[in-house]
């Protein structure tokens, strides 16, 4: 997923707003996944104060594109994460995991696509 736009705009006719990795992981771990901003800033590996820095700039994005019909591009830097991040491509869902799986934990489908690399130990990609 590389971001949203407006339903029925085209995207010739959009100003978009840049939603950073980090912000998207805050909104992931506090909106979606639950967690408290103490344990979400233990994830992401920041301090809480920083997090909360990080999780309000995501949210004024995410408010601003909403209230001006903006599209929502999410981009970033260099990131690393020990997740496996998968799309399923019957039911769309991300599936993110500890380890790698082969199987949707929600439609049980074989047909997921791994939308990040793994990390050889050589420290190749």
């Amino acid at each position: 997923m590389e971001g949203f736009k407006p339903f029925g705009i085209p995207m010739t006719n959009l100003e978009p707003v840049i939603l950073l990795y980090e912000e998207y992981e805050s909104i992931r771990l506090s909106d979606y996944e639950g967690l408290t901003q103490e344990q979400s800033s233990e994830h992401m590996n920041v301090s809480r104060p920083t997090f909360t820095r990080i999780y309000e700039k995501a949210r004024r994005t995410i408010a601003k594109a909403f209230v001006e019909g903006k599209a929502i591009f999410i981009e970033g830097g260099n990131y690393h994460t020990e997740e496996c991040w998968y799309r399923c491509d019957n039911c769309m869902k991300l599936n993110i995991c500890q380890t790698e799986i082969n199987t949707c934990n929600y439609c049980q489908s074989k047909t997921l696509r791994r939308l990040n690399k793994t990390i050889e130990t050589n420290g190749t990609n």
